[in-house]
């Protein structure tokens, strides 16, 4: 016995409503899809800049120091030389 396809009659204006319901709530959900990626992407954009935030400061106070010091340091390793190994 061979399996038959179900044929039904619909009226063509109610196919068209149901497939327009349906491509409205795709559209919904594309949206709140993008929607939900988009505040990710900006959520991790914003941990990405406060790290390189960090990162270029404490390059900054380091460099900062090491000039301020370098004058500093054959003072500082006389000194401590003096009092570490008398």
């Amino acid at each position: 016995m061979a399996e038959q396809v179900p044929t039904v009659i619909v009226n063509p204006e109610d196919y068209r409503e149901v497939l327009q319901k349906l491509n409205d709530i795709e559209e919904k959900i594309e949206f709140t899809n993008s929607e939900i990626s988009q505040r990710y992407g900006k959520k991790i954009g914003r941990d990405i800049g406060i790290l390189y935030g960090v990162c270029t400061a404490l390059m900054v106070v380091l460099v900062y120091l090491l000039l301020i010091l370098s004058p500093v340091m054959e003072k500082l390793q006389s000194f401590l030389q003096s009092v570490l190994f008398k």
